[in-house]
């Protein structure tokens, strides 16, 4: 594997979400604007959602973040609400003024590109199901490096004292 490849339709889901994701052992930070009930395959036919993956890498002692935009809808909840330790554990920020996309996993790999956390954007869906996006996987230090620094001025609030719309966010974290 090349340290930047381009990623487009299934490759997105398989070499992230399916590869990277279930497979990281310090932490996950995931950044999108939309947030869907994501399923993934475990085995030839056999799908969970992507809350349980979540859910089972914190069990294990990974740190995971969420940034979202917007409140995710009900199948999403429902699923949150089938693994308690999402509530008490998964570190999550709703910020409305979101909207780029990256997944970064223990520090050495990282996407960037114009899929939500969703099945059709992620190119978890079938063939004919799937939006149109692409994007970047990178293990490249430098690359990743600086998605670490976009995601991480979001979480640690840098933008709030200026941003117009701190009102909207949750779980945020008294910072000023």
């Amino acid at each position: 594997m090349s340290s930047a490849d381009f990623v487009s339709g299934r490759q997105t889901y398989e070499r992230v979400i399916q590869g990277a994701v279930p497979g990281a052992s310090k932490f996950v930070w995931i950044g999108t604007a939309d947030i869907k009930d994501l399923h993934v395959e475990r085995a030839a036919g056999h799908m969970v959602p992507f809350l349980q993956v979540l859910s089972e890498l914190l069990d294990q002692g990974v740190q995971v973040r969420l940034i979202f935009a917007r409140e995710p809808g009900p199948a999403f909840q429902e699923d949150f609400d089938r693994y308690p330790n999402l509530a008490e554990e998964l570190e999550q920020v709703l910020c409305p003024r979101v909207h780029f996309k990256c997944v970064v996993v223990d520090g050495a790999l990282a996407y960037v590109g114009s899929a939500n956390l969703t099945g059709a954007g992620m190119g978890a869906k079938g063939d004919n199901r799937r939006n149109f996006e692409g994007g970047v996987v990178s293990t490249d230090p430098a690359f990743v490096a600086q998605v670490m620094e976009m995601f991480d001025s979001v979480w640690m609030g840098r933008h709030c004292a200026a941003c117009d719309r701190k009102e909207y966010c949750t779980d945020y974290r008294e910072l000023m």
